[in-house]
């Protein structure tokens, strides 16, 4: 096997599987989801557990890849990004890795999805402008050669789901 082919063979690899979560590490799951910022004492005291076993617990579920990482929910609008759009695209059979790549350098890409269906790729965008739109599709992703076609369908109104507290 090719250098090249054993790099992409290991970086694909899947992480083991996670240990399983027991009914606490639910609870810790649902408070950071609400409250990323959120103390490890404040964790402990709300699922009845001590500071230690929060921590450790906390630190378990990122070291399995439970959770992936802590950030920041933004109000795209706000923030200067008043356009968002899905764009569906059909690629190239077997490019998917090489799509996703080109697709993660996007501006205002924040979601990326291999679907299966009527395309294979669902691309959500947020962009300052209806300008700036028709230039990340008519310029970016219609000039990547893997891209056969796509579709833009213009977000009117969206809200992020905020897990229950």
């Amino acid at each position: 096997m090719a250098p090249e082919q054993m790099a992409e063979t290991a970086q694909d690899a899947l992480p083991p599987p996670a240990r399983p979560l027991d009914a606490i590490d639910q609870d810790i799951l649902r408070i950071l989801q609400a409250d990323g910022r959120a103390s490890i004492r404040s964790v402990a005291e709300r699922v009845h557990v001590s500071r230690a076993n929060a921590y450790a617990r906390i630190n378990r579920l990122v070291e399995d890849g439970v959770i992936r990482g802590f950030g920041a929910r933004v109000d795209h609008e706000r923030a200067g990004h008043s356009t968002s759009a899905y764009i569906t695209l059909k690629i190239v059979q077997n490019t998917w890795r090489t799509v996703r790549e080109q697709l993660r350098q996007l501006p205002g890409a924040s979601h990326i999805a291999l679907v299966g269906g009527d395309f294979d790729v669902l691309l959500l965008v947020h962009t300052p402008d209806n300008r700036a739109l028709r230039e990340l599709v008519l310029t970016r992703l219609q000039a990547i050669p893997e891209v056969l076609s796509t579709r833009t369908l213009l977000v009117f109104e969206e809200e992020d789901l905020e897990p229950d507290a």
